[in-house]
């Protein structure tokens, strides 16, 4: 049996800044880039959620630095690997799902950061609640919920 897994890095950059703008980005340049690990096995997704959320959480704020992920293997292996201030999984991966993930990653990592679960639907919540993610966003994605759960977490988790 042949597995392949697909790991994509999305780092992206604030252009050239001048004036007030450029101050500021001195300012973000002291923070820490939150550290965000993504999983879906649909390249769509992961592209919807990048776009929904934003290359950052705020004006003057360091870019997040994106991880993208396609298989359950590569989720458990980075997770485990650390460094991550959130984990966005897709409750409806194919294969193995972004639930049943959270709930393996919650119990067996120690000081898991926190997970936000897409779910197929808003009935889902309850699901999310099992898998002991830390927040649930239903399908079809609104940007501003995407980004405020994104924002929310990662200011819980202690990233700027």
């Amino acid at each position: 049996m042949t597995v392949t897994t697909m790991t994509t890095t999305v780092t992206t950059h604030a252009g050239t800044r001048s004036g007030a703008v450029a101050r500021e980005g001195a300012a973000a340049a002291d923070e820490r880039a939150p550290r965000v690990l993504l999983y879906s096995d649909d390249v769509t997704v992961r592209e919807q959620v990048r776009l929904a959320v934003g290359r950052r959480l705020g004006a003057g704020r360091p870019d997040i630095v994106w991880r993208e992920v396609a298989t359950a293997d590569a989720v458990v292996a980075a997770a485990d690997a650390g460094g991550w201030d959130l984990l966005v999984l897709d409750g409806e991966a194919d294969k193995a799902g972004g639930m049943g993930l959270c709930r393996q990653l919650k119990n067996e990592i120690y000081r898991c950061p926190p997970v936000l679960v897409l779910t197929g639907r808003p009935q889902d919540g309850w699901l999310a609640s099992w898998s002991l993610a830390d927040d649930a966003v239903p399908r079809p994605f609104d940007a501003v919920e995407l980004q405020r759960a994104v924002a929310g977490l990662l200011g819980a988790a202690g990233t700027p």
